[in-house]
């Protein structure tokens, strides 16, 4: 029979509109159906202590992305690094900006999007959930049927889990808090009250710190964490730091494969670089503290999504769309 028609997405259709706050900015950018990008903008490099502040200054950037570029928008999503409970999409936990406990960022996000004329429901999710729903659909978890994705941000460690295709959350949004998994009871005191968590022993800054180099405010803790590995790994002193971060990150997966017996786990942040710089080390140490790993193995990946987070947030704004293409205005 005759060849079926191909279809393909229009290079110049709708877009979702998309931004990630971390403790070093925030960037937003518009995100095409499929995850592709096609506009960014950098954002600022402080963020303010009122949420209300940074949220208006995401949307003003991502309006003039839409108005630079004359998309339509179908919605808008935003990644934070707090867990966000559901259903009243509150940050329990934004830890590392400054931001009060409990601060109902969804809400104020969608206000913020309606007040500037911007069409489509909004959305607000942890950045770590949103790195895994993307890295499942469009990236190094694609295939996988139980993905666990670990990533460190700017600050702090997080992690999310895919289950047929669908991000695992809880009850109420809080499931796989990973960052505070215990993984050296002496060691630094956390911002949950506890010590040693993977979230101040695995992250950043740990790893500047145990490096013994001073954090410079030119640049991010992750890029300053990149460059240290990229630059100077030979430097027994940065091995040596990186060494330790990956054993005790090493345990904590191990517990993970454990508990969730994942068939694959991605890395994201800091933690694929280290898994990058030295492969072998991590997965002997997960393979050796994990029942699962001894019997056979569960594959350890780098993410491969540059900006996995915004293109997650971006399917969370798509997803309404996808569910009921024709109930979307023209």
């Amino acid at each position: 029979g005759r060849p079926s028609h191909r279809l393909s997405v229009a290079e110049d259709g709708p877009v979702a509109l998309a931004a990630q706050i971390h403790a070093d900015g925030f960037r937003a950018a518009l995100v095409g159906l499929g995850g592709r990008i096609v506009a960014t903008a950098p954002g600022c490099e402080v963020v303010d202590a009122d949420p209300a502040k940074v949220l208006g200054s995401v949307v003003e950037a991502g309006t003039e992305l839409l108005r630079e570029t004359g998309r339509r928008c179908v919605g808008a999503g935003l990644a934070v690094p707090s867990a966000v409970a559901e259903p009243e999409g509150l940050a329990l936990n934004p830890l590392h900006l400054a931001w009060p406990a409990g601060a109902p960022v969804r809400e104020i996000f969608a206000q913020q999007v309606r007040a500037a004329g911007i069409e489509g429901p909004a959305f607000a999710a942890n950045d770590v959930n949103l790195a895994a729903l993307a890295e499942h659909r469009h990236g190094a978890g694609r295939g996988a049927r139980d993905l666990l994705c670990v990533a460190t941000g700017h600050r702090g460690v997080g992690g999310a889990l895919v289950l047929d295709g669908r991000l695992h959350t809880g009850s109420s949004g809080l499931a796989l808090e990973v960052g505070h998994l215990a993984v050296n009871p002496e060691g630094r005191p956390c911002h949950c009250g506890s010590r040693g968590c993977l979230d101040v022993e695995t992250d950043p800054l740990a790893f500047l710190t145990a490096a013994g180099r001073a954090p410079g405010p030119e640049v991010s803790l992750l890029q300053q964490s990149y460059d240290l590995i990229r630059e100077h790994y030979a430097d027994p002193a940065v091995r040596t730091a990186a060494e330790t971060l990956i054993d005790r990150l090493g345990l904590g997966l191990a517990g993970l494969v454990n508990i969730l017996n994942p068939d694959r786990i991605i890395l994201g942040g800091l933690h694929r670089a280290l898994l990058d710089a030295d492969p072998e080390r991590l997965r002997a140490v997960v393979a050796g503290r994990s029942l699962w790993g001894q019997s056979g193995g569960v594959p350890i990946l780098p993410c491969g999504l540059d900006h996995n987070s915004l293109v997650g947030a971006a399917e969370l704004a798509w997803q309404p769309v996808l569910d009921d293409p024709l109930g979307v205005p023209a």
